[in-house]
């Protein structure tokens, strides 16, 4: 299929037999207008009643209408993916698979998950003291969720938690991201579509400023992602009016290849997980340790398999790796590279821009620690180790890039492998390449970061049933899953007593035999011995009779 660009834009010819995508601006919604921070209130006002309404709905019916947007969303497939495209400039795969994909999975997920998963659970009474009480959860809405989403997968990060909270009998309220506010509106259309009632899901438009107006509107849950530095502000404006948060944030991800891995598998994985997306993904591989006798053969298939991959618009479905979506990144990608190289990296391969496939463009790049000799980081080439200290180090090893660049290091061990994994602001996710798997299955229990794969990377974002969110600067919370669900209620305790008639034992009326009677039943539960338990379950129905007959 050929494509060519027009003013910018990718356009392309379709066979409709042959199963191609048409790639371009043909059918894109324009680009809305910003909301004004004025009209917020009313537009929540609209969202709380629709939402009022909408819980007393059951959660099969919802799980049916989220079906029907299923089925919406697979018979727009070819418009969003168009969208995607436009916006992000990412290729088509990328398009297809990261987004779209992920977008229909999620829905099909909690429209046949969600009933079971939201349903009143009974809670056992381990106490004998409470044995006369049932209880049951119960999980309730919070109300209106807002959703203020990023930029380098428009389609299936905010859809994804707009499906999980509005299944939970929530209203949402989404903020797309101001570089892919079309995708944020074809969202809410195929809600619309798909028969759910009007203003429960509905979009806002601008930039950081619709983003701080939609949290002093008050909704009462924000699910933000984004950097670490917004997602701080967010966090403080959420505290300040105590709304709860999901933060799910950056990402310095750690590749651990051990000396028994299959190289070709894990260099492979290496090179999709570091510049898919053209490195812009929160999963992206930023990082390698890989183990000293197998570091060189690894490193040479890493730049063999960069330097064949083919750059270049999205618009052609050839081309695996596209362009960087703000051009400002590429400085702050250079400045890394630059203190690398200063600090004895070198650059293999790339390293330079490239203005002739357009001017926010970086060519992927690897880079590897010269010399022989790593302690634990790039750093350790530099400095002794009994001088440096955890937590310092180069800005490439240790802040995310959020680009095309692959920076590999090699240490002497897996554990100082998970000892440099573990060494950083970041706790998103990680990887372990060997083909010892119950070895993997011990040091993933080691790496500080909310999942942790085994041969593989990045790919459990796809998996419905994994719940996705980080520790530390990589934020709180969890998207995806039944954990991602029930982050979209709040739970609700009922407890029945069926003894109502009776007085209890802790009820007023104190004297020094319900004292004594409280203090033998203690023993009764507790005591390490089971005469002594005996013995104080017998004096504590001695001292409560008395304390009974003196109230």
């Amino acid at each position: 299929m050929a494509a060519t660009v027009r003013n910018g834009s990718a356009v392309a010819s379709r066979n409709p037999n042959a199963g191609e995508i048409n790639v371009g601006d043909a059918g894109a919604p324009p680009s809305p207008m910003d909301t004004p921070a004025a009209a917020l209130p009313d537009i929540l006002r609209r969202a709380r009643a629709a939402q009022a309404v909408w819980e007393l709905q059951p959660v099969r019916a919802r799980g049916a209408l989220v079906r029907r947007l299923r089925d919406v969303l697979y018979q727009r497939r070819d418009a969003l993916t168009r969208c995607v495209m436009r916006e992000t400039g990412k290729p088509l795969v990328e398009a297809l698979f990261g987004d779209v994909l992920i977008a229909l999975d999620t829905a099909q997920y909690y429209a046949q998950r969600a009933a079971g998963f939201l349903r009143d659970r009974r809670v056992p009474h381990h106490n004998i003291a409470v044995k006369a009480k049932s209880g049951k959860l119960h999980y309730e809405p919070y109300g209106v969720i807002g959703i203020i989403a990023p930029w380098n997968y428009p389609l299936a990060i905010p859809l994804g938690q707009a499906v999980a909270a509005v299944v939970a009998g929530n209203a949402v309220l989404l903020k797309p991201s101001e570089l892919a506010p079309s995708s944020g509106q074809m969202i809410v259309e195929c809600f619309a579509a798909a028969g759910f009632p009007p203003h429960l899901v509905q979009a806002i438009y601008g930039a950081g400023a619709t983003g701080e107006a939609l949290i002093a509107a008050r909704p009462d849950k924000i699910v933000f992602t984004g950097s670490v530095d917004t997602g701080k502000r967010v966090a403080e404006a959420c505290a300040r009016l105590l709304i709860p948060s999901v933060l799910e944030l950056g990402g310095k991800d750690a590749m651990i290849v051990l000396a028994d891995a299959d190289l070709e598998a894990a260099s492979s994985a290496a090179v999709w997980g570091s510049f898919t997306n053209c490195g812009q993904a929160c999963l992206s591989v930023e990082r390698v340790y890989v183990e000293r006798a197998i570091a060189a053969r690894f490193t040479e298939l890493c730049v063999a398999k960069t330097r064949a991959l083919q750059l270049g618009p999205g618009s052609n479905p050839e081309n695996e790796v596209g362009p960087l979506i703000r051009p400002e990144a590429i400085a702050r990608i250079e400045s890394q590279i630059r203190e690398a190289v200063s600090q004895g990296a070198q650059v293999l391969c790339g390293g330079h821009r490239r203005p002739d496939l357009g001017p926010a463009y970086f060519e992927p790049t690897v880079v590897v620690v010269a010399n022989t000799i790593v302690a634990n980081t790039v750093v350790a080439n530099i400095e002794p180790p009994s001088v440096r200290t955890p937590g310092e180090g180069l800005s490439l090893m240790r802040e995310e890039t959020f680009g095309p660049v692959l920076a590999i290091a090699a240490v002497d061990s897996a554990d100082e492998a998970v000892a440099c994994a573990n060494d950083s602001k970041f706790g998103l996710s990680a990887s372990i390449w060997t083909c010892d798997v119950h070895r993997a299955r011990q040091l993933a229990r080691r790496i500080h970061t909310g999942a942790v794969m085994i041969n593989d990377v990045g790919s459990y974002y796809g998996i419905a049933e994994a719940p996705h969110g980080g520790r530390g600067a990589s934020g709180w919370g969890r998207t995806h899953s039944r954990i991602g669900l029930m982050e979209m209620v709040q739970v609700k305790y009922v407890d029945v007593d069926w003894l109502s008639r009776w007085p209890k034992a802790w009820w007023f009326g104190y004297n020094q035999d319900l004292a004594e009677s409280a203090g033998r039943f203690i023993d009764f539960l507790y005591a390490p011995r089971w005469p002594d338990r005996w013995r104080g379950a017998i004096g504590a129905l001695r001292s409560l009779a008395r304390a009974r007959r003196k109230r």
